[in-house]
């Protein structure tokens, strides 16, 4: 395709020029060399015109000599670069400005007839084989008492406005073959910003078509096509991370599913064996049951993600009392916090604060939310959990003074089994799921959900649901 395009663009560029000299040999000719002639019969013209009303018919009318129109024809032949005649009517020549005067040998043009050239004032040819070249010849009648006493004759050679002609069309062949180099400047600028940069998107594309979505090009460039450099490069990047996000996805998943599985499968070989003897059995029939409800959690909370991360997902939105869902999902906890002496406390804005959204999932995003608050704070802390209403919509937050999430870590908490180095000795059972899962619940509301944390201070998570129309409360 690139080497087509660029081609067919220097087959065009050769056409345009080859035409250009076309129509400047055809049409530009034939235009030019009708244009001189027609200027040059004009000016003859009133030369003859001007001849006959003064020195012609001053003669005709015997009040100069032939001598001195002699002259002045003689001279007129110089400055026109013309041959000047004086005839009569039937042909008969009176004055030559190339001849000398000769009363004795008159000269008669055969066959003269000065009807012949019709109502046009001039005629090109040989005036009635007066010559053996072309001849542009100009007639102007010479009048006296309304009688056509004779004829001015201008002949002006056919060559010289054909070598005036040339010298134009130099000129103009001259202009097309600076125009025609001038216009490689095109040439270049169509290289240089159009033909290698789409080369370079070609090349891009056919790596990606191979699966190289990390080849990586630039294109220095801030029109439509830098911008589509830009958009595919972002693309093949975003298909990139998304591939490594898969294979990272399975190698979790893996490695998730295969440490509760060897361990089943190594306490129930070692039961059956005799290794573990039957006094332990139901101690490590308790470990194995752990595990097995690590694996039904973990399968659960893919399948979550998966339904979450179904296109045209339907949210049962309802209208519901968030303080009322913040109590209850607290109180779910009073066992695990009293074990690890931790307090709850609740800092609620009014009795009642109705949003609108899906109950069941606002529910499991707090959940996730205290569990996670439960699992990283200190014993004998406080977790506040907060609601705000501002600007029509209600701010929850979940508040420890736990672990703290590392600085590095704030922008990949979000990301499918992630779990920063602080918290794998802490989160024995956990999946990774549960803050991904939170964040596409929120998303899909058209939410947003914001952390803040310090290293060894504790973490805040704070996300945002619609005030309900107080019609809808009603």
């Amino acid at each position: 395709m690139r080497k087509t395009l660029y081609l067919k663009f220097l087959l065009a560029y050769f056409i345009f020029g080859f035409f250009g000299f076309v129509v400047v040999a055809t049409f530009v000719n034939n235009m030019t060399f009708e244009h001189l002639k027609r200027e040059k019969a004009d000016a003859l013209y009133k030369e003859a015109t001007l001849i006959a009303n003064t020195y012609a018919s001053d003669l005709y009318n015997n009040e100069t000599s032939l001598d001195t129109v002699k002259k002045q024809l003689d001279a007129l032949d110089t400055y026109l670069s013309a041959r000047l005649w004086i005839i009569n009517p039937s042909g008969r020549m009176v004055l030559d400005s190339k001849s000398p005067i000769d009363v004795e040998n008159e000269t008669v043009i055969t066959g003269f007839d000065p009807t012949a050239i019709g109502e046009s004032y001039y005629t090109i040819g040989t005036f009635f084989d007066s010559f053996t070249e072309e001849q542009l010849s100009v007639f102007a009648p010479i009048t006296s008492n309304y009688k056509v006493r004779g004829y001015v004759v201008i002949h002006y050679p056919m060559q010289n406005i054909t070598a005036s002609c040339n010298s134009l069309l130099n000129i103009s062949y001259l202009m097309l073959v600076i125009l025609f180099l001038l216009s490689l400047i095109i040439l270049i600028f169509f290289t240089e910003m159009v033909y290698l940069p789409l080369r370079k998107i070609t090349e891009a594309t056919e790596q990606y078509a191979a699966g190289n979505m990390h080849y990586e090009f630039q294109v220095e460039s801030e029109d439509e096509i830098g911008y589509l450099a830009a958009s595919l490069n972002y693309m093949a990047s975003e298909i990139a991370r998304a591939e490594d996000t898969q294979k990272k996805f399975v190698a979790n998943v893996s490695h998730d599913f295969r440490s509760p599985l060897t361990s089943i499968k190594g306490y129930l070989e070692a039961m059956l064996d005799g290794t573990i003897p039957p006094e332990l059995h139901e101690k490590y029939l308790n470990i194995v049951l752990n595990e097995t409800e690590r694996l039904k959690k973990l399968t659960d909370s893919l399948l979550t993600l998966n339904n979450l991360n179904t296109k045209g997902m339907m949210l049962q939105k309802t209208t519901f009392d968030i303080n009322s869902v913040i109590r209850n999902t607290a109180a779910t906890f009073e066992g695990t916090c009293k074990k690890k002496t931790i307090a709850i406390e609740l800092i609620l804005t009014g009795d009642e604060l109705y949003v609108t959204a899906d109950v069941d999932k606002i529910q499991q995003v707090l959940y996730n939310l205290l569990d996670n608050a439960i699992k990283f704070s200190h014993q004998n802390s406080i977790i506040k959990i907060e609601t705000t209403e501002k600007h029509n919509k209600v701010f929850i937050s979940v508040k420890d003074s736990g672990i703290g999430i590392p600085k590095d870590d704030l922008k990949l908490i979000w990301d499918r089994f992630y779990k920063s180095d602080l918290s794998r000795g802490k989160d024995k059972k956990g999946t990774g799921l549960g803050l991904s899962i939170t964040k596409e619940i929120i998303n899909a509301h058209g939410e947003h959900i914001n952390v803040i944390s310090t290293e060894g201070v504790g973490s805040e998570f704070i996300f945002s649901l619609p005030v309900a129309d107080s019609d809808e409360e009603d």
